[in-house]
């Protein structure tokens, strides 16, 4: 039987808690075996699997911290999940390739989520708003 909605939400809620913990395992375990994990922009591109995907999550969790996700708006399909979010926290390191500085840095992120049957995340599609990022940080010495 397709996932409802209410079992879509639950698993991208539970992914999203693992992600405000930094708890890379806990994220892991929510994808599927051979997950396909695209975050576009990302200088690695598309990978296939848990193993490729921990990669993003352990340099991502090193460069942001206080990580929280507000959802906007979510719009289901047959077993795929459309979430618009707000993320905010601090760049402490050098979150996509950019001096962080332990700034406060918000940006608006767009997943689009595919599962499989059993209710693990097949496929994980994520945009960033990178102008929005590099607006609030900036390389210049002054800043």
């Amino acid at each position: 039987m397709p996932l409802t909605p209410e079992q879509m939400d639950r698993k991208v809620e539970e992914h999203f808690r693992f992600e405000a913990r930094d708890d890379v395992e806990g994220v892991l375990g929510t994808l599927a075996e051979h997950v396909e994990h695209d975050v576009v922009g990302w200088p690695r591109g598309a990978t296939r699997g848990r193993a490729a995907a921990r990669a993003f999550y352990e340099q991502t969790f090193a460069d942001l911290a206080d990580g929280r996700v507000e959802t906007i708006r979510r719009l289901h399909g047959a077993g795929f999940v459309v979430d618009e979010s707000m993320w905010r926290g601090r760049a402490v390191g050098r979150p996509f390739g950019l001096e962080g500085r332990g700034r406060p840095l918000a940006f608006r992120i767009l997943h689009v989520i595919q599962f499989t049957d059993a209710g693990e995340i097949a496929r994980e599609n994520v945009w960033l708003d990178f102008a929005a990022i590099r607006a609030q940080l900036p390389q210049d010495a002054r800043t």
